[in-house]
Parts: structure tokens; C-alpha cells; sequence
């Protein structure tokens, strides 16, 4: 069956995450602890196609981890002209000027995510943030992101900008399996194992903010009776004072 294969091919995914990825998994929870311990914020932008809401506000999830997102709408409705005489450096622009302008600081952490590890506006927000002084965690499929050229004007592919990256083991084009009868291949890899490597790195983060002495605010589920009501009143209030 199908069912089986795929059941299997997880377990093969989870057990190659286990094996190849734990040190950095705890570097990484160091990382956000220390952060955290040390007055900073911990922001968490796009990976593996919006997986990073799974760790946001969640019920049994620490509240320190906000989400950053950036978009730049323009209404431009004049009809097409040449512009290739304007020498204007857009590269990066967005990026910066998204996270000058809002709450970011240095010394915060940023995780950001891109398969192939080449995603433009990824790489771009990741050296922004670097430049600035804080600390990336990207999320790149290595055997991917061998199998690829940059994009990026600095020539370097994600893994290659962050402070540290975390291999969610994905195969090159993202799918595990040859089913008969369909020519691509079947089942992504990259989110399932991305979000079983933040819930391990954030394991990991919430125990070394203990050993600090510093008890992090853990959200309940709202919609269980009293967990809205814990959260707004408890942990909220909490997290705004000391940041954690």
C-alpha cells in the first residue's frame, strides 16, 4: 500500500533528522534561549510554505516566538515604459528597510526556511538580517540546495548567510516516492520534517531557559475551558514585562 510506503518513508526521515541533525538542533535551542535570557526576541518568517504557524501561539508552545512577515504593495496602473536607462539599486531593499523599520533588534534570532535554499526574497531577508546583527536559523534541504545555482547577488545560496543551518533532510526536488502510473514523485518531505525540527529545537530552548532560572510562559489551548483566560491573563501579561 501506498499508506505504508509512506508511513516508512517518515520513519526514514525522522530517524535521518535524528542522527545527523541533533547537534545543530541543540544550537539552535541555545541559540534562542540565550536570546531570550538576554532581553531579545525570537521571530519566525516563512518555512516550508507557512509551516511556522504551527509554532506560534499554540496551545503547549512558549509565547516568546512572534512572527515577521513584510509585504510592499504598489498601485502603478501607467502603461509600460523602458526604465533601462535608471540605475537604481533595488537588491535587498525591501528586506532592509522591513526590518529597519520594525521591531527587530540585534541580537534577536530570525528563523527563515528555503528548500532549495535559494528562495530570492529568503536569501534576501537573511543577509538583511545578518548585516544587521541577527542571528539567522534558516532551514534548507542540503541535498537540494546542492543540486542548485544562487540567485542572490552575493552569489550564496541560504546556508551559506545563516548563523546556522538546520538540514531538514528534504530529497532534491522535495518528494520521497515513485508511485506507478505518476510521473512525479509523491510526498513532500520538507514541511512534516521542518516542524518536527522546530518542536525539537524549541524542546531544547524551553530546558536551558529553565536551567537559567527562567521559567518560560507556555500557552494553553484557548479553546479549553480557563486556557483563554490563563493566556491573557497569566502568560501575556508575563511575556510583556520580562519577554519570556
Amino acid at each position: 500500500m501506498l499508506l505504508d510506503r509512506y508511513r516508512q518513508a517518515i520513519d526514514d526521515l525522522f530517524r535521518k533528522v535524528r542522527d545527523t541533525q541533533t547537534d545543530n538542533i541543540i544550537k539552535a535551542g541555545e541559540m534562542v534561549a540565550e536570546s531570550v535570557a538576554n532581553g531579545g526576541c525570537v521571530f519566525l518568517s516563512r518555512i516550508c510554505h507557512a509551516m511556522e504557524m504551527d509554532s506560534i501561539y499554540r496551545g503547549g508552545g512558549p509565547i516568546f516566538y512572534k512572527h515577521f512577515s513584510y509585504d510592499l504593495k504598489i498601485e502603478n496602473a501607467a502603461r509600460p515604459r523602458d526604465r533601462s536607462d535608471l540605475k537604481i539599486e533595488t537588491q535587498g531593499a525591501a528586506a532592509r528597510y522591513a526590518l529597519t523599520q520594525s521591531n527587530v533588534r540585534p541580537g534577536d534570532v530570525l528563523f527563515v526556511g528555503s528548500v532549495s535554499g535559494r528562495t530570492k526574497d529568503v536569501v534576501d531577508l537573511a543577509y538583511e538580517a545578518e548585516q544587521m546583527g541577527v542571528k539567522v536559523i534558516a532551514f534548507v534541504s542540503m541535498a537540494y540546495a546542492g543540486e542548485v545555482e544562487p540567485v542572490h547577488p552575493s552569489g550564496k545560496k541560504l546556508y551559506e548567510i545563516a548563523s546556522l543551518t538546520l538540514d531538514n533532510c528534504a530529497p532534491a526536488a522535495e518528494a520521497m516516492l515513485d508511485v506507478e502510473g505518476i510521473e512525479a514523485k509523491f510526498g513532500a518531505a520538507s514541511g512534516i520534517a521542518s516542524d518536527y525540527i522546530m518542536w525539537s529545537v524549541t524542546s531544547v530552548a524551553v530546558e536551558k531557559l529553565l536551567e537559567k532560572g527562567l521559567t518560560p510562559g507556555i500557552l494553553k489551548s484557548a479553546n479549553y475551558p480557563g486556557g483563554n483566560d490563563y493566556n491573557k491573563t497569566v502568560i501575556e501579561p508575563h511575556y510583556d514585562r520580562y519577554g519570556w
